[in-house]
C-alpha cells in the first residue's frame, strides 16, 4: 500500500496536478479500447471455433441454401435440405 503513495506523489512531482485528469482520461481511453478489443478477438475465436466443428456435410449444405437466398443460421440439417428441396 506504501508503493500505492509513492507512485503517486511521483506522478504528481512528475507531471503537475494540472496533468493528472488529463492522463486519467488518455489512461481510461486507452483501457476501453483495449478491452473492445479483447471482445473482438474473444468473438472472433468463438467464430472460428464453431466454424471448426462444422461437418463437411453441414458446409455444403450451407453453401447450398446461400446460393439460394437461404440464410442458414440456426437451422438443422434437415431443415436446411427441405428449404433448399423447395427452392428447386
Amino acid at each position: 500500500m506504501e508503493w500505492f503513495w509513492v507512485l503517486i506523489v511521483v506522478v504528481v512531482l512528475l507531471f503537475g496536478a494540472s496533468k493528472i485528469p488529463e492522463i486519467a482520461r488518455a489512461i481510461g481511453r486507452a483501457t476501453g479500447e483495449f478491452q473492445k478489443g479483447k471482445l473482438e478477438i474473444e468473438k472472433e475465436i468463438e467464430k472460428a471455433a464453431k466454424e471448426a466443428n462444422k461437418t463437411p456435410e453441414r458446409l455444403k449444405l450451407e453453401e447450398a441454401a446461400r446460393s439460394f437466398g437461404i440464410d442458414p443460421t440456426g437451422k438443422t440439417d434437415e431443415q436446411l435440405r427441405e428449404e433448399i428441396k423447395k427452392a428447386v
